[in-house]
């Protein structure tokens, strides 16, 4: 298995403080994405958050979902 960058861990690790920040589980992740339009299992959230793979459209959906207007680099 490849390892993680760190450009990945990074892209993770603020995805996952997000997700903190604003007390949003990844079930309810799940339930706001799928507002947007978005169709995503929590398994499958978890798996790119573990494995740091995902693209800047799912992050950007992602904060869109926890109304994360602004972003802590």
């Amino acid at each position: 298995m490849a390892e993680k960058t760190d450009w990945e861990m990074k892209a993770a690790n603020l995805l996952k403080a997000e997700l903190k920040r604003k007390g949003v589980t990844y079930a309810q992740l799940v339930e706001r994405l799928a507002q947007l339009g978005i169709d995503e299992k929590e398994a499958n959230i978890r798996n790119k958050l573990s494995r740091g793979k995902f693209t800047a459209a799912f992050m950007l959906g992602c904060f869109a979902a926890i109304e994360a207007e602004t972003v802590r680099l």
